[in-house]
């Protein structure tokens, strides 16, 4: 096959949770397990870092990686989905995988998809663990695909567990209470193996305990330990002051991904060193510090208060779920502009309602969707978002809204698109 013809099978013979939703979730690791069987168990020759919560475990991942390739290690990253190119998912020290690594290695494992019959995700999951096992990488970044417990990815031991926050996403899966969350997150939790939980919460944060008391597994949580005491923003740049709680030394950390949201991130970033640093790793920082710098460059990272377009500004982020809103209008509120226009799209099976509710009624809308099967139609959520006094015009695919929104604002005002992973994946640079 070549590699488009790799592409269709892989896309359109496996279940795939990114296009029909919850009915390509496997509800347990059978099928991981048996296909990494039937490639000799490449996981278990790769060093790795383990990385689960409901909205920052992307760009966490994505520093991380940067500062262990910037540190001189060969790093791995395995994230999804993908914005616009399926090798996305698949990284070394930045750099994606190779067309002929994928073409070959579904040509060998087509015997056991019969078989097995996987989803989409399990093959991408055992593709990843062979790619990094056959380059010989000293670590790779693991991004659970959703939840923790019964992710395909939840089949390794790591070096590290880190687990970002707790907030309502995927509940169909996951649970409807936090604490059901929390529990599936903990499920990354190892004997032995240290984690790192990035904010604490009254609710999560006995979960996260006895399930790590359980596994006998130190446990760290990082906004207990250290926070930002001052940060600016400014172009578009985010410089942050960080201290250790109860220690009057401030380091300085400058960040190419500038959302005020990544603090939370950075805070969780830096314990994950710490962490690493104990169990060998050499990661000074001067080192930390140069590669929060160059994150984008040197892994890739896109759609996290992306700009990609100036007077008017366009801003793409991928926050789709209520804290990931919150998250994209907290920013908003810092950036100076005159009037705000948003572009946005949601799948159908989010909290749609949750979102809607906190939207700026004196904003401009345009709502679109993306073109996959769970995508919500344009015209339903304009409806929806109309009875939260949310007015705006539909529009059939982003790149049709965008283009209005740019014909309408002036070069002073802000152009925000947001709501679905796939919306940003489709927007044309």
């Amino acid at each position: 096959m070549t590699y488009e013809e790799t592409l269709d099978y892989l896309f359109t013979r496996l279940p795939m949770f990114s296009r029909i939703g919850a009915a390509a979730y496997k509800k347990d690791l059978t099928n991981t397990i048996q296909l990494l069987e039937q490639i000799g168990n490449p996981q278990q020759h790769v060093k790795t870092i383990h990385i689960a919560g409901t909205n920052g475990k992307g760009s966490t991942s994505h520093m991380l990686a940067s500062i262990l390739q910037t540190a001189g290690y060969k790093t791995g990253l395995y994230t999804s989905p993908h914005l616009r190119d399926f090798r996305e998912r698949f990284r070394i020290d930045g750099a994606m995988i190779d067309k002929d690594f994928i073409i070959d290695f579904t040509r060998r494992i087509q015997p056991a998809i019969d078989l097995i019959e996987p989803s989409f995700f399990e093959i991408t999951v055992a593709m990843a663990f062979e790619y990094f096992a056959q380059r010989g990488v000293d670590i790779a970044v693991i991004e659970t695909g959703l939840g923790g417990r019964l992710d395909s990815t939840n089949v390794i031991t790591p070096e590290l567990s880190v687990i970002t926050n707790i907030g309502y996403d995927h509940m169909n899966l996951l649970g409807n209470t936090l604490e059901a969350i929390a529990g599936e997150k903990a499920g990354i939790i190892k004997p032995g193996i240290p984690v790192v939980v990035g904010e604490t919460s009254p609710v999560t944060q006995p979960i996260f305990e006895e399930v790590a008391a359980t596994q006998q597994s130190p446990i760290y949580f990082a906004d207990q330990l250290r926070y930002v005491a001052d940060w600016t923003y400014e172009h578009h740049a985010l410089t942050a002051q960080v201290t250790r709680h109860g220690r009057d030394e401030r380091i300085a950390y400058r960040l190419d991904l500038p959302g005020f949201y990544q603090t939370k991130n950075l805070v969780t970033v830096l314990e994950a060193v710490d962490q690493l640093q104990q169990r060998g790793f050499h990661l000074p920082t001067e080192t930390v510090q140069a590669a929060l710098q160059q994150v984008k460059q040197k892994t890739g990272l896109h759609g996290r208060w992306e700009v990609i377009h100036q007077h008017p500004a366009v801003i793409l982020d991928v926050g789709h779920n209520e804290d990931g809103m919150r998250q994209i209008l907290s920013q908003v509120e810092l950036t100076h502009y005159d009037h705000l226009h948003m572009v946005i799209g949601m799948v159908k099976d989010k909290e749609i309602e949750k979102v809607l509710q906190q939207l700026p009624k004196e904003a401009h809308y345009y709502f679109t969707q993306a073109q996959i099967p769970r995508a919500l139609p344009a015209d339903e959520l304009s409806a929806q978002a109309a009875t939260h006094g949310l007015q705006g015009v539909a529009y059939s695919d982003v790149n049709t809204a965008l283009k209005a929104a740019l014909h309408k604002a002036q070069p002073r005002d802000l152009i925000v698109v947001c709501g679905s992973v796939f919306i940003v994946g489709e927007v044309v640079l």
